[in-house]
């Protein structure tokens, strides 16, 4: 049997993130009769990436995903891609970007508002982490909480005018508040995809079910200053934060005219729909797209590794060799060494994210 000739059942990869609550509607996603929050809002998909303080936590693999092969070995990701890479992710991948997936998906399930953030663009990554790998990230609403306490939203760019001297009053004051008041509060509902740059202030708000995709990274940067350690090294980390903002702020109107994003057409036919939630259009770093099936549809083959997310019904997906049925919630890898790709929906149909890496799908 070659492996890389039928799709890969990936295996849940919940982590905790202490001190955030989170989890309940994550849990009802994946079909819990009873959901409750469980204190693992966070579920990372198609990963390769370690988690920050994967070492300390005595788990060195901590965040990355294990997949099923059709042969029945369960194995890390990374396990499986380095016994054919070039199968796995595909020769063009390989010349760009190496034998990483060069893609990270998550779900985000917090009961309670993130702290204010941003993420490094790639060359800042370099020179304050020596990564290779900026965080670029983009959201897509899926669901929110019916039970909470306000509207969901979300906190995404800087209000027009907003200089660095004034977010570093709020940053040196330690009150979250006036930094908050930098940035624009954007109400949220189910469907709306926000593109977030690197070096955009932002937060997610409470009761908000998200699909993140994003670079392989796990650099967050928080408005919080470091209080402990040498003057020399307090300066050292409050510089690499303040530094790691881009403080380009907009009116409300221009804002969400830059960061939301409209999905747009890719194909459709009898049967189907596929449509561009973010592509080479808002980034160089990644794409996805949905596809809502209720007939057979070829998949597209692009030479590059896919990772699909089933958000609702179930499909067998069928090869030339193979086949993997697939529900709501399951996480699946497509190998690039897969020649040809047909979904086929049950009675209900199935609605599916597939993500990608760089530059595939404009």
């Amino acid at each position: 049997m070659n492996v890389f000739e039928i799709p890969w059942k990936l295996v849940m990869n919940r982590l905790p993130r202490a001190p955030h609550e989170g989890g309940r509607e994550m849990n009802r996603f994946h079909g819990s009769p009873d959901p409750e929050d469980d204190g693992y809002p966070e579920e990372w998909i198609g990963s390769d990436t370690r988690i920050t303080g994967a070492e300390e936590s005595g788990d060195p693999n901590l965040g990355c995903q294990k997949c099923v092969l059709p042969d029945g070995r369960e194995i890390y990701l990374f396990e499986a891609i380095a016994l054919d890479p070039e199968a796995a992710l595909g020769k063009e991948h390989l010349k760009l970007i190496g034998p990483r997936t060069g893609i990270l998906i998550k779900l985000l399930d917090f009961k309670n508002q993130l702290n204010l953030q941003t993420h490094p663009d790639r060359p800042y990554a370099k020179k304050w982490w020596d990564s290779d790998f900026g965080k670029a990230e983009s959201w897509y609403i899926l669901a929110k909480r019916e039970d909470a306490a306000e509207a969901p939203y979300v906190y995404l760019g800087f209000k027009e005018g907003i200089t660095r001297k004034d977010f570093e009053a709020g940053f040196y004051a330690d009150d979250r508040k006036q930094m908050e008041a930098c940035c624009h509060r954007i109400p949220v509902h189910a469907g709306d995809i926000f593109n977030v740059e690197a070096g955009v202030p932002h937060a997610v708000g409470p009761g908000c079910l998200i699909l993140e995709v994003q670079e392989p990274t796990d650099i967050n940067v928080i408005w919080r200053r470091k209080k402990d350690g040498t003057q020399e090294e307090q300066d050292y980390e409050n510089e690499r934060t303040l530094g790691c903002f881009h403080y380009d702020g907009r009116s409300f109107e221009e804002n969400l005219k830059r960061f939301k994003i409209t999905r747009r057409l890719l194909r459709e036919g009898s049967g189907f729909r596929e449509e561009v939630l973010i592509g080479t259009k808002e980034t160089p770093y990644f794409s996805f797209t949905e596809l809502e099936a209720g007939k057979p549809v070829p998949l597209l083959m692009t030479g590059h590794l896919q990772v699909g997310i089933v958000l609702e019904g179930e499909a067998e997906l069928i090869t030339e060799t193979g086949s993997l049925h697939v529900k709501q919630a399951d996480e699946f890898f497509v190998p690039a060494g897969v020649r040809a790709l047909r979904l086929v929906p049950g009675e209900k149909g199935a609605r599916v994210v597939l993500c990608h890496p760089a530059g595939v799908v404009r």
